[in-house]
């Protein structure tokens, strides 16, 4: 029955805005809408053969996509942006973008907005400078929060190596 059910365009993402700053400093938001049936569905034959052959799979050896159409992955997955992007922005931000919008077309939204806020695909570890950060962060923390002890409960302070070797020697 036709009652049981929402029409599609009342509950799926159409489209995902993505703001970017561009090299001239200035940010965007860029529409990316999705993509037509048939880009959307070379576009999970390139991610599945991507994800087979990360896990240490095989594809069939008969290509699904031709050289070309490897190439234009970004094409397909940014649509009608791909040019405005490939002229604003940096080649990081670029592929940081397409890389969110294959996110968006292949898996959800939630998937989309992890990576574009971390740079790691889902259940990756995280990248060297976000573990460095977090340890940097955490450090931080627990430094400003504590309270510098001193060493020694009789009132006098202990002297360090240098002081010992600075001050003469005493009976």
């Amino acid at each position: 029955m036709a009652g049981d059910f929402q029409a599609l365009g009342d509950f799926l993402d159409d489209a995902l805005e993505l703001p970017v700053t561009g090299r001239d400093g200035t940010v965007r938001t860029y529409r990316i809408e999705d993509p037509a049936a048939e880009d959307g569905l070379k576009i999970e034959r390139i991610t599945t053969m991507a994800a087979r052959l990360a896990a240490g799979g095989t594809v069939d050896t008969a290509p699904a996509l031709d050289d070309g159409e490897e190439l234009d992955l970004y094409r397909m997955c940014l649509g009608d942006a791909y040019e405005d992007l490939r002229a604003a922005v940096s080649w990081t931000r670029f592929r940081h973008v397409a890389l969110t919008a294959m996110m968006w077309i292949t898996a959800d939204r939630e998937t989309a907005a992890a990576y574009w806020a971390t740079g790691d695909a889902p259940g990756k570890a995280p990248n060297r400078a976000a573990r460095r950060s977090a340890t940097r962060g955490s450090s931080a923390k627990g430094a400003a929060s504590t309270t510098r002890k001193p060493g020694s409960t009789s009132g006098t302070k202990a002297a360090s190596p240098r002081s010992r070797k600075a001050a003469p020697d005493q009976p």
